[in-house]
């Protein structure tokens, strides 16, 4: 089958096709023909070699969620799980791929009216928008700022936010294309990436601000955190941030800011499954909506990656085999 590797850390050109075998599912797993492939932020900054302290390798598969029909289980599967159309976490990488294994717990069935596209479009990102926000203890009536709002996790986050009740829904993005985009999806307020405009309405502060981005002006931020705000970092896709920014929030040492980050591997099992299923439920009834930037096959990811760099994806690419 074919699979894409990073067969060196960098840009997007050290990504190659290869042939390998369709592997065989172990005990606790299933095996899936992909019909759809998400490709996330996280997936170029493994790529960039970035996060290599953390164990990545080159000759790793990229990739964490897909979609498509069960082919085959391992031991202890139930088999009532063949030829079911699922979307499916395949963990730090190995979704760029034809045949993508997974373990069953991180299986979840689809409704039959959503896509493979739409579902690997929220499967992880809502997932992380729902818990992101619940991490910042975001309550109705509150100002929410969601700076890097143009991708797929943006972009759910604004939607919940909004309704969620949120008082104001700000966003960071590059263009006024996007902005107009993005207030059709909940946003009041559109700044450019520095946090700057939005209007003479716009908030003077915010009580909640969730970070896509981290990055080097990530301290600059915390000056519109409102006394008592809170910022949680869900994603570091423009790098990590300066080693001394935690001088920012002592400098305001009054305003009692607080700092999190969040990732989904902190959360239960029967919790994740129970949001994802609640979040592809909504989107089969319209009331989440999907944003698909682009469909590639799986042989162009490296272009995927080099529109992602470029900034030119609003939304998600999404690969198919």
């Amino acid at each position: 089958m074919k699979a894409v590797t990073n067969r060196t850390f960098g840009g997007p050109e050290g990504l190659a096709v290869i042939d390998v075998p369709v592997p065989a599912p172990a005990a606790g797993q299933v095996l899936i023909r992909n019909e759809a492939i998400g490709v996330g932020g996280v997936d170029a900054v493994i790529r960039r070699g970035t996060l290599a302290t953390y164990g990545f390798e080159e000759g790793h598969i990229p990739g964490s969620e897909v979609a498509g029909t069960v082919t085959a289980v391992g031991d202890g599967v139930d088999t009532s799980w063949v030829g079911r159309r699922v979307w499916a976490f395949t963990g730090v990488g190995g979704g760029y791929v034809e045949y993508a294994i997974a373990a069953v717990e991180e299986v979840f069935p689809l409704p039959a009216d959503l896509s493979a596209v739409d579902a690997v479009t929220l499967g992880s990102s809502g997932m992380v928008a729902h818990f992101g926000l619940a991490h910042a203890h975001f309550a109705p009536g509150e100002s929410v700022l969601v700076r890097g709002a143009g991708g797929s996790l943006g972009i759910m986050t604004v939607q919940l936010a909004a309704h969620g009740g949120a008082g104001a829904v700000a966003v960071t993005t590059s263009s006024a294309e996007r902005g107009d985009r993005l207030r059709k999806l909940g946003a009041t307020h559109v700044l450019d990436r520095s946090g700057q405009g939005g209007g003479a309405d716009a908030p003077a502060g915010y009580d909640v601000i969730i970070d896509i981005i981290a990055g080097a002006d990530m301290p600059s931020f915390f000056a519109k955190l409102n006394p008592n705000g809170r910022m949680v970092a869900v994603g570091a896709v423009g790098g990590q941030p300066p080693a001394d920014f935690g001088m920012a929030m002592m400098a305001a040492f009054q305003k009692s800011m607080s700092f999190a980050t969040f990732s989904a591997a902190t959360v239960s099992e029967p919790d994740r499954r129970a949001v994802r299923t609640g979040q592809f439920d909504a989107a089969s009834r319209g009331e989440l909506r999907t944003v698909v930037h682009e469909l590639l096959p799986l042989e162009q990811a490296a272009l995927a990656h080099r529109k992602m760099d470029a900034g030119e994806v609003f939304g998600r690419i999404v690969l198919t085999p």
